[in-house]
Order: C-alpha cells, then structure tokens, then sequence
C-alpha cells in the first residue's frame, strides 16, 4: 500500500466518521401552525392592524435557529388599490418599534416545555388610499394571500421556508366591523 492509498483511506475514515456523527446528533424538523384566526389588534378611524398566531416547534432531535421573518402581503395595486396593507412578524413578548426580528432558538424534541414553544404572530397593517375612509376601502376589499417567511438554520445549511395564510375580504369586513359591498 502506497502513501496516497493510506492518505485516502484516513480521509474516507474521517469522513464516514464524521457524517455518522452527524446522523446521531440528529437535525431539526421545524413545524409551524397556522389554524389560530386573524384578530383585530388595533383599530381606529384611519387604519386597522391584525395579527395572526403561527405557533413553531421543533419535532427534530437537534436546536433549530429561526434568524429572520417577514410578512409579505401580496395585495398588488392592479388586484386592489384601495388599501395600502404593511406586514411585520414579531415574536410573542418581544415588541420592536424598528420591525426588526431578532433570531431565536426552537428547542428540540425533548427539550421543549409549553412555555419553551415559540409563538410568532403575523401582523398587517391596513390604511385606506385614495382619499376614501377605512370603512369604504375594506367594504370594496377583496381577498388575498399572506407568505410568512422565515430563515432557519441548526445542523442543516441555512434556507428560507415560508407558508401561505389567507386574508378573505369576507373575514377582513368582518373584523373591521363593516359590512362588504355587494359589487
């Protein structure tokens, strides 16, 4: 056997070693729920901010790290330009005026309690446009799609996930206490 054949033979023991390690201490498994509603957090003459409960756990056998969220409402001016809708994500205790979403730890199967389980809530804000007033802007509304987006990290590389939530304008009248025009 030559030196190159035992070179390549400890680093294949190196690597096999190395990603058996890995296999044992596991990876994270993120979930997130989505079935709490839309509630009215905020509302006055001129605007109305929602927010909706998305609860995170972690079913894998390693941490998992959540370093950025954003809601992005996806209400175009040629679908509807009689609101102007602004989202946020914010962790549950942890209210910034600078919208910024400080990274967290989701702890691993195991080693999560209830008050371990982290709760996100995803917040809209809606402002009438055009001259028209909130009761007018959400009686025309129509519905539209929320992605909440979030960059994880633990054993796995970092990647974005995101889940699809659904504001209806059946919902969103509802909520702002206004009845939906019927056009």
């Amino acid at each position: 056997m030559t030196v190159i054949h035992i070179m390549l033979a400890i680093v294949l023991a190196v690597f096999v070693i190395g990603r058996l390690l890995l296999h044992f201490c596991g990876k994270e498994d993120v979930r997130v729920g989505i079935d709490a509603p839309f509630t009215v957090e905020e509302k006055t003459a001129d605007h109305i901010v929602l927010s909706k409960p998305l609860f995170f756990h972690n079913e894998g056998t390693s941490c998992a790290t959540l370093m950025d969220a954003i809601v992005r409402p996806q209400l175009p001016y040629e679908q509807y330009a009689g609101l102007s809708v602004r989202g946020k994500a914010e962790c549950e205790g942890k209210a910034r005026e600078d919208d910024y979403f400080e990274a967290v730890i989701v702890q691993k199967k195991g080693d999560a309690h209830d008050e371990d389980k982290l709760t996100v809530y995803a917040k809209i804000e809606l402002r009438p446009r055009g001259g028209r007033t909130l009761a007018d802007a959400v009686a025309h509304a129509v519905d539209f799609g929320i992605d909440f987006i979030w960059l994880e990290t633990g054993r796995m590389p970092c990647h974005y996930r995101k889940v699809r939530l659904e504001l209806t304008a059946d919902e969103l009248a509802r909520l702002a206490g206004v009845t939906l025009a019927k056009d």
